[in-house]
């Protein structure tokens, strides 16, 4: 299939623009701008000037640095008020689903637990306790332990304090904070989690998060009987839950 033929080439660069305002922490100046997106700094202030007018970028009260504006805002609660999250991942989890003939769950985070919005039952599904509308620990099950790792440090410890007693609610539940710290770093290395009994007895799932510019959308785990995994399927897992993962991405 050809590429479809873009038309006004500025809104192209003021994408570019917001893109990589939206992507740093401290509000950039227009040289940072400039410099960051490889664009003449003459051109880039045209186009900021002309945002800054729409709402679409905001100067700083010092007037050095910009920022995303609110019109922005405005345009993300209707696209929030329409999206579902359960609609961009439903092709690729079913087919999850069928490519493990496992179980596959989908979980956003509320009020610090994950509730499950989804779930994709495999044909060779045991009697779980999860249910959609249901809530697990973020510490304990392998979606909320995937989204745990792409919090910040700051923000794990904020979480833990809120949290306060890890309870043991399964023959393998971390309940020690550094030893769920020092989970969570595995994680981020590695890419997703590990719920070994640790939500569940008999059970064991292999989380992911699914982020994209910063921005936590949800998870998703494989969900099996302990007595079925090992480390072959595990792997075969992981291979096919990064290709869902990947689709998903490319669709948010």
């Amino acid at each position: 299939m050809a590429e479809a033929k873009l038309y006004g080439t500025v809104l192209v660069r003021a994408k570019q623009i917001m893109d990589y305002i939206a992507q740093q922490e401290a509000a950039p100046t227009l040289k940072e701008i400039s410099d960051g997106i490889d664009m003449t700094r003459s051109t880039v202030l045209k186009i900021l000037t002309t945002l800054d007018v729409l709402g679409l970028v905001t100067r700083t009260t010092d007037g050095k640095s910009y920022q995303l504006g609110m019109e922005l805002f405005r345009y993300g609660q209707r696209v929030a008020e329409n999206f579902d999250i359960r609609d961009i991942t439903h092709a690729a989890l079913a087919n999850l689903r069928d490519e493990t003939s496992e179980t596959i769950n989908l979980g956003i985070i509320a009020h610090d637990e994950v509730t499950l919005v989804e779930k994709y039952e495999s044909q060779r599904s045991v009697n779980l306790k999860s249910h959609i509308g249901g809530s697990m620990h973020l510490y304990s099950s392998s979606m909320g332990k995937a989204m745990l790792a792409t919090f910040s440090d700051d923000e794990i410890e904020d979480y833990l304090e809120r949290v306060g007693t890890l309870q043991h609610i399964a023959p393998n539940t971390i309940t020690d904070p550094q030893a769920l710290r020092d989970d969570i770093a595995l994680i981020r290395q590695r890419g997703y989690s590990i719920d070994n009994e640790e939500n569940e007895p008999d059970v064991y799932c292999v989380g992911f998060a699914l982020t994209k510019a910063n921005h936590l959308y949800g998870a998703f785990s494989i969900t099996t009987p302990k007595y079925r995994m090992s480390i072959d399927r595990q792997e075969t897992f992981i291979k096919f839950a990064n290709v869902a993962k990947d689709k998903i991405l490319e669709t948010l």
